[in-house]
């Protein structure tokens, strides 16, 4: 009895399996489950449309309104007029105002950062300018053109504290917060907690192991930085310039606030040409200066991604 048992259990196993008989049924579920249509892709539905609207679609006419002309037929003109030596002033001070705000600020940001990193993350100290800095990047336009004004515009607090109390005159050689080198320190001002809040997570993310390892090996403190962190932290600052660098490029309603005469900056530029009132027939030029800088911008923000991927190696 026992031998025929164990001859029927090796001619079963023997045999061969069907696919319909072993694992065909939860290989054909899955493959189901594959293929059947998801829903999950209607959660997004609403920021899409968001961008649709209010990005993609103003983005689209802006850019192809530059291809028009005031009657609607198809010129070059705009385009061309990107080369005039006037515009390309304009962009040529709107590239060095973005690159001298964005290096200030990334250093002194970085700075900053450094100063933060020893200590406690949830004290007092280190909340408060992470708020700190999460409100003033954010602040800008016409409220922190008027602060400025308030402060040392021509009848400003320290204006007037510096030319009546210590015969220091800022403006002497004329009124230069309302012209272009007065851009830079309101550009500065919300460059700086940008850098903070973009820089300071690649800081804390380096590791006390790697500063142990350093010291076991005989190395200092310095040769930490130059050797480990520095090099580690590259592209994290690489990446964070660029940001701000964008940052700086694209913005508007600060400049726009502070100097209401003249088009120093493209956004100026392209402001001028839609509401001037001298320069008649002018408008679709607008369209074109944003062409120019959505290239820009768009070329900043791709370097941007591609350091940032790089960076987010070691991060995770």
């Amino acid at each position: 009895m026992t031998t025929a048992t164990a001859a029927g259990a090796d001619a079963t196993a023997s045999a061969p399996v069907s696919p319909a008989a072993h694992g065909a049924g939860p290989a054909t579920s899955s493959r189901a489950q594959r293929s059947a249509p998801s829903i999950a892709w209607l959660g997004l539905a609403p920021f899409a449309a968001y961008v649709l609207l209010f990005l993609a679609v103003p983005t689209i006419l802006a850019i192809g309104s530059g291809f028009f002309t005031e009657d609607g037929s198809f010129t070059w003109s705009n385009v061309s007029a990107l080369g005039d030596p006037v515009v390309l002033n304009t962009f040529a001070n709107s590239a060095g105002l973005s690159l001298l705000t964005a290096v200030v600020g990334a250093i002194v940001g970085a700075l900053v950062c450094y100063a933060l990193l020893g200590m406690n993350p949830d004290g007092a100290v280190r909340s408060t300018v992470d708020a700190a800095a999460g409100v003033l990047a954010q602040f800008g336009g016409v409220m922190l053109a008027f602060a400025f004004i308030a402060t040392i515009g021509i009848q400003g607090v320290v204006t007037l504290f510096l030319k009546d109390d210590l015969g220091v005159d800022i403006f002497a050689n004329g009124t230069w917060l309302y012209e272009l080198p007065g851009l830079i320190l309101p550009y500065i001002y919300f460059q700086i907690p940008l850098m903070v809040i973009t820089f300071m997570p690649a800081l804390a993310a380096l590791k006390p192991q790697w500063a142990e390892a350093n010291l076991t090996l005989g190395g200092t403190r310095s040769s930490f930085w130059l050797r480990i962190g520095i090099p580690v932290l590259a592209p994290s600052f690489l990446a964070s310039l660029l940001l701000l660098f964008a940052n700086a490029f694209s913005s508007y309603a600060t400049a726009a606030a502070l100097a209401s005469q003249g088009a120093q900056i493209v956004p100026l530029q392209i402001r001028a040409a839609l509401t001037s009132e001298t320069v008649l027939g002018r408008e679709n030029l607008a369209g074109a200066l944003a062409l120019g800088m959505i290239v820009i911008v768009g070329v900043v923000m791709a370097l941007y991604s591609m350091i940032q991927r790089r960076a987010a190696r070691w991060q995770s």
